[in-house]
């Protein structure tokens, strides 16, 4: 839509009229015949002298574009412009990191799906986390693989179908056989460093507990509370099992309650799939919307027909001027 920014400054519009008819017009002294029987001549007419002016006679050229100029300059000084349609862009509000579990024992086929089948713990892991992932369209989301070492899979990014592939490829074991909880932890602070998103949340899904970390598990925890990192553990594993493959139940607990989290255990894909929508529900989608509309100036369009129509009408004057001495010195 068109629309004046200023259009206050219209009220100039009459400015020439006002200008005419209050201001005395200007009086210059130049040299004049004199005679010596002046006084005479005009006491003969019978008329008394007064001071004279020379007023020029405007042409018909002259009456149209005085007004049409200054018409377009005044709208030139109040800024017309072209208002596009609103822009809106939506900006995410959150940073949410999944770091899943990729040891051998993910590969454990104790799982079992709706169905009642028996499938492996990755194989569950994969369907739950595609359809978590799915339902996130408004939070970036980061990856992380872990098992000996913590691995990033996928940096921040709205590209979620990127995601959803990485966890599809993802293989038990491609990380090392064992569990380093604390250092993914701290992967994910690393990876957290940068994001400027008002809350950051870190999943993290094992089925064992801590046994190749550099990093204690509480320490990291510790150092995610003090960067503002919610930590929501999921754990799978057996808690009765024992040695690697046991689920450390009370060091995750500790982790979440720590950062202000929450712990949840599934023990076949049905409960996953729960805990994951309970995950929805304490994440909801949490975006920002800007809007603006794109202003165009038109300024110099009035202002660039003006100075045309006074250069056009100088150039035509003086062609006419031109023509008119060279008729006049033609014999």
């Amino acid at each position: 839509m068109y629309q004046l920014d200023q259009p206050w400054l219209l009220a100039v519009l009459p400015l020439p009229i006002l200008v005419w008819w209050l201001v005395p017009a200007y009086r210059k002294t130049v040299a004049a015949l004199r005679i010596p029987f002046f006084d005479e001549v005009a006491e003969a007419a019978g008329v008394k002298p007064t001071e004279g002016s020379i007023v020029p006679r405007r042409n018909w050229a002259q009456r149209l574009l005085a007004p049409l100029c200054w018409l377009l300059i005044v709208l030139a000084l109040a800024r017309p412009q072209y208002v596009e349609p609103p822009i809106t862009k939506t900006e995410p509000q959150r940073d949410l990191m999944l770091a899943l579990d990729l040891s051998q024992s993910m590969d454990t086929r104790d799982f079992r799906d709706p169905a009642g089948q028996t499938e492996t713990r990755v194989a569950a892991v994969k369907q739950v986390v595609g359809d978590f992932i799915k339902k996130r369209q408004g939070d970036r989301l980061g990856l992380i693989a872990f098992g000996d070492a913590p691995y990033p899979l996928v940096p921040f990014t709205l590209d979620h179908a990127t995601v959803q592939l990485m966890v599809e490829e993802a293989l038990p074991g491609m990380a090392g056989p064992r569990t380093a909880l604390g250092d993914s932890i701290g992967l994910a602070i690393k990876m957290f460093a940068d994001s400027k998103a008002p809350e950051k949340v870190l999943i993290l899904l094992t089925d064992g507990n801590d046994t190749a970390s550099r990093m204690p598990p509480d320490r990291a925890a510790d150092i995610a509370t003090q960067n503002g990192i919610v930590i929501h553990t999921v754990g799978i594993g057996d808690p009765d099992a024992t040695g690697e493959e046991k689920l450390d139940v009370a060091g995750l607990q500790k982790i979440s309650v720590a950062t202000g989290g929450r712990y949840f255990f599934g023990q076949d894909q049905t409960q996953l799939a729960q805990i994951y929508t309970t995950l929805d529900e304490i994440t909801p989608a949490n975006q920002e919307t800007l809007s603006w509309r794109p202003v165009i100036e038109l300024f110099h369009y009035p202002l660039g027909a003006a100075v045309l129509l006074v250069l056009l009408y100088h150039l035509l004057a003086w062609l006419g001027a031109s023509l008119g001495e060279r008729a006049r010195a033609a014999p």
